[in-house]
């Protein structure tokens, strides 16, 4: 298998329209967050769900990036980065959510209620370092889905609509994250919506280029046409 960056683009595409869906798909019917859930099964699941959904997302957004490199400028590598912080974060924090704090919630139910309080953007009390962790992944993924979204719409490379919604996401994230845990979890539709949509503009736009290349010329025919003039 000859690895092409055509490939490569496909790739990330399925990756971003992968992510978005289990973005979504994870918040529907969510448990409440608290240390009497973090034991189940279901707990496990969905946040070993929302650990592959955020290396899904950074190998989406990478590949959204560099299919317009030239075209995204400086905003653009700002918002990727800026973005990118953002998802390993939440790749980070989501791995103690599904490994660790389950080993936590028999011994010191405290600390764990207060890692998933701060982590929903509740009041909580002392939880270390970890608190400024959830304060920089909270930063990353709503900057960066602004100022990457508002490029991704300069750019004109992928679906203008997906990119603004990708930026406003952002926004309405931010007025969400004050509003009780059931509404928190609609935070995940307006980006996973835009992440679907993207990835899909990102595989038609590698598509369509493929489709529209020159059709290479014959070297052999050419020869023999000229030595027949």
């Amino acid at each position: 298998m000859t690895i092409t960056p055509t490939t490569l683009f496909r790739a990330a595409a399925v990756a971003a329209v992968a992510a978005g869906l289990i973005f979504i798909g994870v918040q529907i019917n969510h448990p409440p967050s608290d240390v009497s859930a973090v034991t189940t099964t279901e707990w496990a699941v969905r946040n070993s769900l929302k650990v592959l959904m955020a290396a899904l997302a950074l190998a989406g957004i990478t590949g959204m990036y560099l299919r317009q490199v030239k075209q995204i400028g400086v905003l653009g590598l700002l918002g990727y980065l800026v973005f990118s912080i953002g998802y390993l974060l939440i790749l980070s924090t989501t791995v103690i959510s599904a490994y660790v704090l389950p080993s936590l919630a028999d011994t010191d139910p405290g600390y764990v209620n207060d890692v998933l309080a701060a982590a929903t953007g509740g009041p909580s009390g002392d939880i270390g370092l970890l608190q400024r962790v959830f304060q920089v992944q909270g930063i990353g993924y709503l900057a960066g889905s602004l100022v990457f979204g508002i490029a991704l719409f300069r750019a004109r490379v992928l679906a203008r609509w997906a990119a603004v919604l990708l930026a406003v996401g952002g926004l309405v994230t931010v007025a969400l994250s004050v509003l009780p845990d059931a509404f928190y979890r609609f935070l995940a539709f307006p980006n996973g919506i835009a992440m679907v949509a993207l990835g899909y503009s990102l595989w038609r736009t590698v598509r369509i280029d493929t489709t529209t290349l020159p059709t290479p010329v014959d070297g052999s025919h050419l020869a023999t046409t000229a030595g027949a003039e």
